[in-house]
């Protein structure tokens, strides 16, 4: 056997290997063995390196550190999922799916574990890992390939019998278990290192690291749960998808379930909350979707998250702890939040020190004070918030405890709205307010100010170098460089990095105002709706904002209301003069095929599927992935299979990719 075929048996040899432990949990060798094999290929690469190759399995680790993350942004946004809280919300769920299918029978369901980690995606071109990212703000992620690539069980090049799509996205959840992460910080404490604070913070760590070989040390590993965009297969529904991606080398969760109706709903989720102690990773409650993909288009999707599927939590986990004291906080829209400061307790893994006690209501209602044992609990496993008091432990003369009737940082009288719970400080030069609202208008998702962190904005507020945003384009390298632990070149970087925010879009623009209500979504809603305008928008009405789909009548009146303020308008000018442009939005042309919706399936050769669907959402409809009864058009290329099958049988308008073009220019030179 010659050294070229002798390295691709040892390849291939591994990759089997990697499948049989992490797709198949069926390891046929010790992990001594295994470390041989792959030390024998990269004796042999290092000797030979005329036949290293991209998606060898020494290839997995090596990439230079980066000084960034790119930003990728999605084909198909990752929404997250609406919660169900408890089993008549499960219930409600699944009336709700009924009712938006038209249907009385019972829906057929796939449940999933729904593991705490962090969550990627994965997209292979021609059988090859391109490149992978984190879910982000669910459009747009970090490029994290080069660390996804150090995880043994993501295959870096697609071997299978059945065919491969040309272009294949995958969605999965990475996770550490519970028998790594005590290995891992066993180790981290022998070498004098801090040990991490629970998996899911510790794989999300390991996944932005911007050395790669860093990620390598992790115990990552990886479950695969959905689809993004799939060229050329016809994959009908997620208990499928799921049965297929193994084929394909892809490690799916054992404990995934195909059932009937709510009952089939109830069960699982009990069944899971009983196993949950002794399942080897952490999980913090199940997802349940709609099996078939076609019921799943024809349900659709909300702003923000699917009407397919829904997330069954489990019952928050109870610990008690004592409160030390309670301080109000201030948030950036005058929003006086009582705080419970807590001694530390660990709740579901992690350290909670603080709880939030909502308002004065809740407070009253409750009856919290500073000295209490109370019951606590991380309501839908995130934010910790206090359950009850345990009075039989109150210690004696503790008094009810009554929020400031003035502004804990500015002392300006604090306010509470006639119908609302939450008190506010109305003092709009408030520093907590002007802190929090920058640290909003330069965040990733706003203005993207690279640099402008939490310390530096504490810095400029007390110096009243920044009274408010619009006084951020004004900042000199001089006024910077004169701060703590500021230099001149990082001072450098920031004016710079000002500079370049500058050319932005309308929707990051308005999200980073604050608008109560508004937020990123409803911001690019906007964007469209007033051709990227401000002064259209600055002169809409409520009636104008509550006509377009999407704006109700509290985020209509909450525009109104802050463009209506002469302050505001002020900033915005300011900022405005500053420089500040926004990119040319694409407007929709209303056409004869607005509101369509178009499947495309087959091997294109016209166009591409990205191609397409830009094609028909700029004259107003809709790219879908299956075809429903409310699919107005198939567009098939060659190789067309069960789409164009199931077209026909519903009587869907077909059309050859010749006759899509033509029929997209018609309308183009109508307009």
């Amino acid at each position: 056997m010659d050294i070229q075929q002798n390295i691709s048996k040892l390849r291939e040899e591994i990759n089997n290997h990697n499948i049989r432990y992490y797709v198949h949990d069926n390891p046929t060798i010790s992990d001594s063995e295994y470390d041989n094999l792959l030390r024998e290929l990269e004796e042999l690469e290092n000797l030979h390196p005329e036949f290293k190759t991209p998606t060898s399995p020494t290839q997995r680790v090596g990439a230079v550190p980066l000084s960034k993350f790119k930003t990728i942004t999605h084909r198909i946004p990752l929404l997250s999922l609406s919660n169900a809280m408890n089993e008549n919300e499960i219930v409600q769920f699944d009336s709700q799916t009924k009712k938006g299918l038209g249907i009385e029978s019972d829906i057929e369901y796939v449940a999933e574990p729904k593991l705490d980690g962090l969550a990627v995606e994965l997209v292979y071109e021609n059988g090859v890992f391109a490149y992978g990212s984190t879910r982000g703000n669910g459009f747009t992620g970090e490029d994290i390939t080069q660390n996804l690539k150090t995880i043994r069980a993501i295959p870096l090049k697609i071997k299978s019998d059945i065919p491969v799509p040309k272009l294949l996205e995958i969605r999965g959840e990475v996770f550490i278990s519970h028998d790594d992460f005590k290995i891992l910080n066993k180790t981290q404490i022998e070498k004098g290192k801090q040990p991490f604070a629970n998996p899911r913070n510790c794989a999300a760590g390991s996944l932005r690291q911007l050395d790669s070989s860093i990620t390598a040390q992790r115990p990552l590993r990886i479950f695969c749960y959905a689809p993004g965009v799939i060229e050329d297969a016809d994959i009908s529904s997620q208990i499928e998808f799921l049965n297929t991606i193994p084929k394909w080398g892809f490690p799916v969760n054992p404990l995934i379930e195909k059932g009937v109706g709510f009952d089939f709903l109830i069960e699982y989720i009990r069944k899971l909350e009983n196993q949950r102690n002794s399942i080897p990773y952490d999980i913090d409650g199940v997802v349940f979707k709609v099996n078939s993909f076609s019921q799943q288009d024809e349900l659709g999707i909300r702003s923000r998250s699917p009407r397919w599927a829904v997330a069954g939590k489990f019952k928050s986990q109870q610990v008690t702890t004592k409160i030390l004291d309670i301080e109000a906080s201030v948030g950036r829209t005058g929003a006086i939040t009582p705080v419970a400061k807590l001694k530390p307790v660990a709740v579901g893994g992690v350290i909670v020190s603080n709880a939030t006690l909502h308002n004065q209501d809740e407070i009253d209602k409750k009856d919290v004070r500073i000295g209490d044992t109370v019951l606590i609990q991380r309501a839908g496993e995130v934010i910790p918030e206090v359950v009850k008091v345990i009075l039989d432990k109150r210690p004696n003369n503790t008094t009810p405890y009554i929020l400031p009737n003035e502004c804990p940082v500015c002392e300006h009288p604090v306010s509470r709205p006639s119908g609302e719970a939450v008190s506010r400080c109305q003092n709009l030069e408030c520093p907590a307010q002007i802190k929090k609202g920058i640290e909003h208008f330069v965040s990733k998702s706003c203005m993207d100010i690279d640099g402008f962190g939490e310390k530096l904005v504490d810095q400029l507020v007390e110096k009243k170098q920044i009274v408010c945003v619009s006084d951020i384009f004004n900042l000199t390298t001089e006024q910077l460089s004169g701060l703590d632990r500021m230099g001149e070149k990082s001072a450098q970087n920031i004016i710079e990095a000002i500079e370049l925010s500058k050319h932005t879009t309308f929707a990051r623009f308005i999200h980073s105002l604050g608008i109560r209500s508004v937020g990123e979504h409803a911001s690019k809603v906007l964007e469209r709706s007033f051709d990227a305008n401000i002064t259209k928008l600055q002169n809409a009405t409520v009636s104008d904002l509550i006509s377009i789909f999407e704006i109700g009548e509290i985020m209509a009146q909450s525009i109104v209301d802050f463009f209506n303020d002469s302050t505001n308008i002020e900033v915005i000018k300011r900022c405005l003069e500053s420089g500040i442009t926004f990119e040319t939005v694409e407007q929709i042309i209303e056409s004869t095929i607005t509101n369509k919706i178009f499947v495309f399936t087959g091997s294109l050769e016209k166009f591409t599927r990205k191609q397409a669907r830009e094609m028909v959402e700029k004259l107003g409809a809709r790219a879908s992935g299956s075809v429903s009864s409310k699919t107005d058009f198939l567009v098939a290329g060659p190789g067309a299979g069960s789409k164009l099958t199931k077209a026909k049988e519903l009587n869907v308008t077909i059309l050859t990719e010749d006759e899509f073009l033509m029929l997209v220019k018609s309308i183009q030179t109508f307009h």
